[in-house]
């Protein structure tokens, strides 16, 4: 087998671009395990726009394909890299699967358990399905994990995770305000649920409600990245949308080991913004930085407060991995490099991470059931507005709970 994978790229607008760009951040670490093949798109201007992009950040010019069908029939091709939109990621992922390509898909895996489960129905036992989550990459993350296994905090009682304010602008790509095809507030929940997983475990249940707290999203005057994908869609984009999807959702979780968990996510109002990241223990608190800062998480007890690669001094096994220290260096729990390298950079991670699943055996950090798990803690929460009471996430696994779900999966063929 060769040492590298032979990858192709589904989906070439925004997100496509960012993954060019965690492909060029692991070129550079000299550790690629992944060769761009080919790219994906329904567009003919997408797909070609990101193949030279690729050529341009890689060196080599990707073959165009403009269907999945053909894709899939391309000997060339090992594996996909699924970044559409989450409504086309089961129609797009099951045959891959099926043909025994290997698949890592974006977050989120799906928008209902069903979408979820049919992907990983359809992985064989010797077929890698991995889902691409970002945020648990960071340096400062790592060290969190590291901190609450060492057990640092002692026994801990509660985790906050709060993001809140914003303004009424549309937020990234207008589909992200339409129910079906994966809204803000599962997309960014996702995000936070996984982080929250990560951390802590399994869930056991949600309290809570997901609602749309912006009725009009309006075009910025931006783009939100400066790429050339980012910058044709606001040039496309509508002047407003009338939001069908949740923009946000709050919810209290309980984790299988009994940790209470918080979560705010409402990107609306023009007042100050308030994000928090936080967990307490019998023994302290750890507050975390916002995501690809590269801040420094600050551990606080009774004997004092140590900040960032200060925490090391008390956990002299941690270590981060080869690629994680050649992108952002050896053990940096705490970094100063641009937002967008650093985005690049945990893509790269994460890359790295699902070719080295298949080229090698094994599982990725973060398989289809990993990916389900997050989309159905922030369903359960949906699940408990809808009715007004605690929902467990064994009622979302098993189904029987579904009223949020039901008109997802009927549009979806999926019911």
């Amino acid at each position: 087998m060769s040492d590298k994978l032979a990858l192709c790229m589904v989906g070439c607008g925004g997100m496509g671009s960012r993954h060019l760009r965690g492909l060029a951040s692991l070129a550079r670490t000299g550790l690629s395990n992944i060769e761009l093949v080919a790219v994906c798109d329904v567009r003919e201007d997408n797909a070609k726009r990101a193949a030279a992009e690729a050529e341009e950040l890689l060196g080599r010019r990707p073959a165009v394909h403009l269907s999945m069908a053909k894709a899939i029939a391309d000997p060339a091709i090992q594996a996909f890299d699924i970044v559409t939109d989450a409504s086309s990621h089961a129609a797009v992922v099951v045959p891959a699967l099926q043909a025994s390509k290997a698949v890592l898909c974006e977050k989120p895996l799906g928008l209902t358990v069903r979408s979820c489960r049919a992907m990983i129905d359809a992985a064989a036992a010797n077929t890698v399905l991995a889902t691409a989550e970002n945020y648990r990459r960071d340096p400062p993350n790592r060290l969190v994990r590291a901190v609450l296994e060492a057990g640092l905090l002692g026994h801990v009682h509660l985790m906050n995770q709060f993001s809140v304010g914003g303004d009424d602008k549309i937020i990234i790509t207008p589909w992200r305000h339409d129910k079906h095809r994966g809204a803000i507030g599962m997309d960014m929940g996702v995000h936070y649920a996984d982080i929250i997983q990560y951390y802590l475990g399994p869930f056991e249940s949600a309290a809570g409600d997901a609602f749309m707290a912006e009725p009009i999203r309006h075009r910025r005057a931006k783009p939100e990245m400066d790429t050339p994908a980012y910058r044709e869609r606001l040039a496309e984009m509508p002047e407003t949308v009338i939001p069908t999807g949740e923009d946000s959702v709050v919810a209290n979780f309980r984790m299988q080991s009994g940790v209470l968990v918080q979560m705010a996510y409402v990107p609306s109002g023009p007042g100050e913004r308030w994000w928090q990241r936080s967990l307490h223990g019998r023994l302290g608190s750890l507050s975390v930085p916002r995501d690809r800062t590269g801040g420094a998480p600050v551990l606080q007890r009774a004997d004092g407060i140590l900040r960032g690669r200060e925490i090391l001094r008390e956990l002299p096994d941690f270590t981060l991995d080869e690629v994680t220290s050649r992108i952002f260096g050896d053990n940096a729990v705490e970094y100063t490099i641009p937002f967008n390298d650093a985005d690049a950079g945990h893509i790269a991670i994460e890359m790295h991470d699902f070719a080295r699943a298949v080229l090698e055996g094994g599982q990725p950090e973060i398989d289809g059931w990993g990916g389900l798990t997050a989309v159905a803690a922030v369903l359960a929460a949906f699940e408990s507005g809808i009715a007004g009471r605690t929902i467990t996430l064994s009622e979302i696994l098993d189904g029987s709970v579904s009223a949020y779900q039901d008109e997802i999966d009927r549009a979806q063929g999926l019911l």
